[in-house]
């Protein structure tokens, strides 16, 4: 019998992640401004969370999103499907990406960063689908320096064979090798075998998933579509469930099916975790607020707390270094 779940807003997770959210925003036409042209009046602005006309606007004020807040002692895994997300820190990096890309950032010891949804499109909806995943750091890296890590959409590797499509943003799947995460991510080590994988499926398309090493956890996310069966036991819709990730795994679908599968080697720490700070004791919990408090840490060089980048679609990045690096494809 197979561990199942199902679904809400937050997905459960296992060590060593800690959360997992789907957003999945039908936004209106743009204002000209980069929000909704469509009226607030309703909405608990700075807090809304309540899906009303199938989008939020979180945290937003008139953009969409998470202004300014800080972090540290994990990382935050970005990938944006649909839509455009703008990045900006406290280290003074910014980005925009989406529709395909990835940002990978541990925090270690500490970053401030805002992500807003920017609506470009005044003529036709601005749908945002993304995924957030936090995974955890162990203690040993904890502390490290801020850093963050675009994946752009052309370097994620995809693998398609008989009406299965496999995303591959991290961890080895067979020959195919995904791109770098950042230097002092778990991920980046070689016993950690952390992978995500997005997998669609056609109708009727089956699927062998191959077998993790030993000691290794591993979570299937069954996000979109009717089910799926597994070694002939069916799983339903917006279901979760844990599964052996020491045995090849047949994955056969009835329907169109979306679902995203994350596995690690459990980190196996105590975990103390405060709103947005995520370490091993709770005496380090309140050294975070308390260093937070005295240095902000960096400061936020931005004059609002909610920066956007524009109404120009192209999708870049500028890191902390001065380094600057662009999508393959400029798309305005």
């Amino acid at each position: 019998m197979l561990q199942t779940v199902p679904l809400g807003f937050q997905w459960p997770t296992i060590d060593p992640f800690l959360f997992c959210v789907h957003h999945l925003d039908a936004y209106p036409a743009a204002d000209g401004r980069l929000g909704p042209a469509a009226s607030l009046e309703r909405r608990p602005i700075g807090n809304d969370f309540k899906p009303l006309d199938g989008w939020r606007m979180y945290h937003g004020s008139h953009v969409p999103g998470f202004p300014q807040h800080p972090h540290r002692g994990f990382e935050t895994i970005t990938f944006v499907r649909q839509g455009l997300v703008d990045h900006a820190d406290s280290l003074g990096a910014t980005a925009r990406y989406g529709r395909g890309d990835v940002q990978w950032m541990t925090a270690g010891s500490g970053v401030q960063h805002a992500e807003m949804f920017p609506l470009l499109d005044e003529t036709a909806p601005n749908t945002l689908e993304l995924f957030q995943i936090w995974l955890n750091l162990p203690a040993a890296d904890k502390m490290v320096d801020a850093h963050f890590t675009m994946l752009w959409d052309h370097d994620i590797p995809r693998r398609r064979a008989n009406g299965v499509t496999v995303t591959v943003i991290a961890g080895l799947l067979g020959k195919t090798l995904p791109p770098s995460p950042p230097p002092a991510s778990y991920a980046a080590r070689s016993n950690a075998d952390v992978a995500l994988w997005h997998i669609t499926f056609d109708p009727g398309a089956e699927w062998s998933m191959p077998a993790a090493a030993d000691g290794v956890a591993r979570v299937l996310y069954v996000f979109q579509g009717d089910g799926i069966a597994l070694d002939g036991e069916t799983v339903g819709a917006s279901t979760g469930v844990v599964v052996d990730a020491t045995r090849d795994l047949a994955i056969t679908s009835s329907g169109a099916t979306e679902m995203l599968m994350m596995q690690g080697r459990p980190i196996g720490e105590r975990v103390a975790q405060q709103g947005p700070f995520v370490m091993n004791t709770d005496d380090e919990i309140r050294q975070a607020f308390a260093d937070y408090r005295a240095t902000q840490f960096g400061g936020w060089p931005w004059d609002r707390p909610d920066p956007t980048h524009g109404h120009d679609g192209s999708r870049f990045a500028r890191h902390a270094d001065g380094r600057v690096e662009y999508a393959a494809e400029v798309e305005i």
